[in-house]
């Protein structure tokens, strides 16, 4: 079994910051990939940030300049630094793992349980 547990989600006014962590657990060989999504009220989900292995990152277009993603490989965890936060990103905020559970399993994706994050004054 794999988890991912978030934490660090709340309520926060406009221009303020927040940080979100995430750590893996469990049978874990190896992971490709680390990140954060988001599900607004009444949207779907969408990527937010996401860091690989060797540490490139991709950020969505609308958090460009604002949020900063970092990992450690050693921990399993992902930190994602959210700043001159707005209303349009109060979401769901779910953090996102591409993880193989053994040298000859195929690589899969897992999913904490999310985390509200609400921006409002």
């Amino acid at each position: 079994q794999v988890q991912l547990v978030e934490s660090g989600g709340g309520l926060v006014q406009p221009g303020g910051s927040l940080r979100l962590s995430c750590a893996a657990s469990g049978s874990i060989f190896s992971i490709n990939a680390m990140g954060w999504y988001r599900q607004p009220p009444g949207k779907q989900r969408e990527l937010v940030a996401v860091v690989t292995s060797v540490g490139s990152t991709n950020y969505a277009d609308s958090v460009k300049g604002r949020f900063t993603i970092s990992r450690d490989n050693a921990k399993n965890t992902v930190v994602l630094q959210m700043d001159s936060l707005k209303p349009e990103d109060t979401a769901v905020y779910y953090c996102y793992g591409r993880i193989r559970r053994g040298w000859n399993l195929a690589v899969n994706n897992y999913w904490g349980q999310g985390t509200q994050v609400t921006v409002s004054s």
